[in-house]
């Protein structure tokens, strides 16, 4: 979850934190010092994103009792060029399940695929009946042409897309889906602008979702799609749920704390949250494509 800009816009940010920029070479600079800089500063940012996108499965329970789920039809309308169902779908990167409910729930057959072992304990004690396999993006344990759709719900900028979009259509069927799907807080509402402002940490950048599916000759045109969705919150589960998002997993415990003090403070001082269950507005962004072969 957390803030969500346009699709259309620019890549995310690196974080606030970020090592020292690349500087030109002149006089004073020995040749090629820009070139160690830049792949200091790549390196670093690599291991950062690494070190987000493994914090999870710590938090496992945590994830699974705060994140949302999706709402329903935002699924029916990524499956919908597939027609009628049931259909074969692979979660994939499938976290603790939390679009893998809403897909049984819609009649299909799931598949849920996730590299956190962690992550996946907790996944099979909610859904004990799914078929649930050890494995990542970029090496799926299904065999060719296994499953009619790919649904990837809020992980698939943690992909190496080079390398897991041919690995996606391998499993698909010909014509088949892929569909990643985000949920983000609606922050056109005024309180919750002002909450993601207070509760923004080091680690924090505020990213676009839209390029991290990038052209593949697999797949065609990618189709888009917002839905309303929302998540039945108090100030202190809210506060809970951002402490599951991997910018807050990875800052200190020090920060932490005054972090959630803040986000509290705000909360209990805020109309719209202070008192009781309030509905937090959320959006989910989806990306649709049909592989070409």
């Amino acid at each position: 979850m957390g803030r969500l800009r346009p699709l259309h816009r620019s890549r995310a940010r690196v974080p606030r934190n970020r090592p020292p920029a690349p500087v030109e070479e002149g006089p004073d600079e020995p040749p090629g010092r820009s070139v160690r800089i830049t792949r200091v500063w790549v390196v670093r940012h690599e291991d950062w994103r690494a070190r987000r996108a493994n914090s999870f499965g710590a938090a496992a329970p945590a994830y699974a009792e705060h994140r949302p789920d999706y709402p329903a039809a935002a699924v029916r309308w990524a499956l919908e060029p597939l027609g009628e169902g049931p259909h074969r779908v692979l979660d994939l990167a499938a976290g603790t399940g939390k679009l893998t409910g809403v897909v049984l729930a819609e009649g299909h057959q799931v598949t849920a695929v996730e590299p956190d072992e962690e992550m996946l304990t907790e996944l099979v004690r909610r859904h004990r009946n799914v078929r649930a396999l050890p494995g990542s993006a970029e090496r799926v344990p299904l065999p060719d042409d296994t499953v009619d759709a790919v649904l990837v719900g809020q992980a698939f900028h943690w992909f190496d897309a080079a390398r897991a979009l041919p690995e996606i259509a391998r499993v698909l069927r010909p014509g088949g889906v892929l569909a990643a799907l985000w949920n983000g807080d609606d922050d056109s509402v005024p309180w919750v602008a002002e909450f993601h402002r207070v509760g923004r940490s080091d680690a924090d950048d505020r990213n676009s979702y839209g390029d991290w599916m990038p052209a593949h000759e697999l797949f065609g045109e990618t189709a888009e799609r917002v839905f309303a969705h929302s998540q039945r919150r108090t100030a202190e589960s809210l506060v809970a749920t951002v402490n599951t998002h991997s910018h807050m997993l990875v800052v200190d415990a020090a920060e932490r704390a005054r972090l959630d003090a803040r986000m509290l403070d705000f909360l209990k001082k805020t109309p719209e949250t202070a008192e009781g269950e309030f509905d937090l507005p959320l959006r989910t962004y989806v990306l649709r494509r049909c592989a070409t072969r």
